[in-house]
């Protein structure tokens, strides 16, 4: 993918309007230098929303993926985190972090990486008049660009996140200790072959099209109404002409705008989450460890819902969510920051 070479060339990039959006920039500057940029700030900012969501996100995938045919191990988040605590102490819900933090790098550079090239893809197809609210691109066009770049993004996330899920699983004190992710690593490879890492493919890439979709069109639409109800928003007449910038959003509304964020990320397409830590983790609870029956996701899907009904499928919902405000608001807002410093 490369940028589209013109006049004016166009990079995601946190501009003075205070958004991520595309933004002119001259000739003169690489597009691996945008890149670069869009990869350092990513990967800062997602690491830093995968510290403080991770506790919780240990407790989701063990709700996730309670076994069908025992009883539930759990009765809801507090109970998991009470028992989570008091067998493996706070540190356990820690346990795993290595992986994610590292697939939080590579999920959040990747986002906006991509978000930036399918913007840049739409405008050089397009011919499409700056916005009213200085936006590049209408909301809608840039809710489609968030899509394709959770698509991409999801080819790159399901390896790691299969490490994660099986490593955050809750075994048996007696099956201490622990396998840890090199020999994850080696077990998928020895019984399933390369391929086994994108086991839950399909529901990694409905949950990061959609979720991201609805990710990055929250964060615009909210965005684009705190700059619309801003005292010194810029006049229709000097956005055309491209004579005035909308207004420096202040960190707290980039903040409140990351939170509407994650909140529509995670909600709207949990289901598809919950399929895949299931599919992930069922071989772990297994009798005897069969690393030979794998169903697929509709398979899997079809199973819970018979099983425990739409309660089921939103298992772990309610934590998620809680977690992933504050978790989207320091990503964007750190985003936003590092690469207005950048420039």
């Amino acid at each position: 993918m490369t940028d589209t070479i013109s006049n004016e060339t166009s990079s995601l990039t946190s501009d003075p309007n205070g958004s991520v959006r595309a933004s002119a920039k001259s000739l003169a500057e690489s597009p691996g230098v945008e890149a670069a940029k869009d990869i350092i700030c990513g990967s800062i900012a997602g690491g830093l929303g995968k510290v403080i969501e991770y506790p919780f996100d240990t407790v989701k995938v063990r709700l996730q993926s309670q076994p069908d045919h025992l009883p539930l191990r759990y009765s809801g988040p507090l109970d998991c985190f009470r028992q989570s605590i008091q067998a493996e102490g706070f540190a356990g819900l820690y346990r795993g972090i290595s992986a994610p933090l590292f697939g939080a790098a590579v999920e959040t550079s990747s986002l906006f990486f991509s978000y930036r090239i399918a913007q840049d893809f739409l405008q050089s197809a397009l011919t499409i008049a700056p916005q009213v609210d200085g936006s590049s691109l209408p909301l809608g066009a840039l809710v489609t660009c968030g899509g394709a770049s959770g698509a991409f993004t999801s080819l790159l996330l399901t390896p790691i996140e299969l490490v994660k899920c099986q490593m955050q699983y809750p075994v048996k004190p007696s099956e201490t200790p622990r396998p840890g992710p090199l020999v994850i690593i080696s077990s998928v490879l020895r019984n399933h072959g390369i391929f086994g890492f994108w086991h839950g493919q399909l529901g990694t890439l409905i949950r990061e099209t959609g979720g991201s979709a609805a990710w990055f069109g929250s964060y615009e639409g909210v965005s684009s109404l705190f700059r619309k109800n801003s005292t010194n928003h810029p006049t229709k007449e000097t956005v055309l002409a491209k004579t005035e910038k909308a207004p420096v959003l202040p960190v707290w509304q980039q903040m409140v705008a990351g939170a509407s964020a994650g909140v529509a990320y995670n909600f709207i397409f949990f289901p598809a989450d919950t399929v895949k830590s299931r599919m992930q983790t069922e071989e772990l609870g297994s009798v005897g460890g069969d690393f030979l029956k794998r169903r697929t996701f509709w398979a899997s899907a079809t199973a819970l819902w018979r099983q425990q009904g739409i309660g089921g499928l939103y298992r772990g919902c309610g934590i998620t969510v809680a977690r992933s405000a504050p978790s989207s608001a320091v990503i964007f807002a750190m985003y936003e920051g590092l690469r207005e410093l950048l420039g």
